[in-house]
């Protein structure tokens, strides 16, 4: 149930990825349409190994940083760029490259809570990411980095054996980092915000 639950996540985020394409083609000035874009391609990062994972994500980058040359002042493009740097963080196992990413991360989270300071998810997205860097230490040390969703069963029940032997030790600290990667992603915000503009592919014969 799980497997297909995240095999259909994949298409619809595959889906919403060429539509995106496809309306920039149209009007490459959108910088709404170029925004959901680059929130599609953070969502189908996680489906990749580490590398192409990485491209990805700096495919979303090029996407939201068109957007803010077209409007400067869309926040939640901004916002979205700093998710897209703490993803890059996460994934590289340098710590100084990864602080870097982590302080322009800081940057445009902060440029979005100044243009719209009520926004709750921006003020947390900013509390947390003064955090990551600790956390990098800890996802790389313990080897916690995140394995591609949709995986393989054989590599699934490796990975479960694999975290089942320190489950003790590592609890406390995967349930942080999970939250973190859960905030900084916005898989919750991004789904929603998806399926509220964007037309659901059509139902299989």
């Amino acid at each position: 149930m799980e497997m297909s639950s995240e095999f259909d996540r994949l298409l619809f985020f595959e889906h919403a990825r060429r539509t995106a394409e496809a309306c920039y083609a149209i009007n490459p000035l959108d910088a709404d349409n170029l925004t959901k874009w680059g929130g599609v391609l953070l969502e189908l990062s996680q489906f990749q190994n580490g590398p192409d994972s990485k491209k990805m994500v700096q495919d979303a980058v090029d996407k939201l940083k068109e957007a803010i040359v077209i409007e400067p002042t869309k926040h939640d493009a901004l916002w979205c760029l700093g998710n897209a740097y703490t993803s890059n963080a996460f994934l590289n196992p340098d710590h100084d490259e990864a602080k870097d990413d982590f302080e322009t991360a800081t940057q445009y989270y902060e440029h979005a809570c100044e243009l719209d300071p009520e926004n709750e998810l921006y003020q947390k997205s900013l509390e947390a990411v003064a955090k990551a860097p600790e956390f990098h230490t800890e996802i790389h040390k313990h080897g916690l980095v995140q394995q591609p969703l949709g995986q393989d069963a054989s590599s699934s029940s490796s990975a479960k054996q694999q975290q089942n032997a320190k489950k003790n030790k590592d609890s406390d600290f995967k349930y942080d980092v999970g939250g973190w990667i859960i905030l900084a992603l916005g898989i919750t915000v991004w789904l929603g915000f998806a399926k509220s503009n964007l037309p659901q592919p059509p139902s299989p014969i």
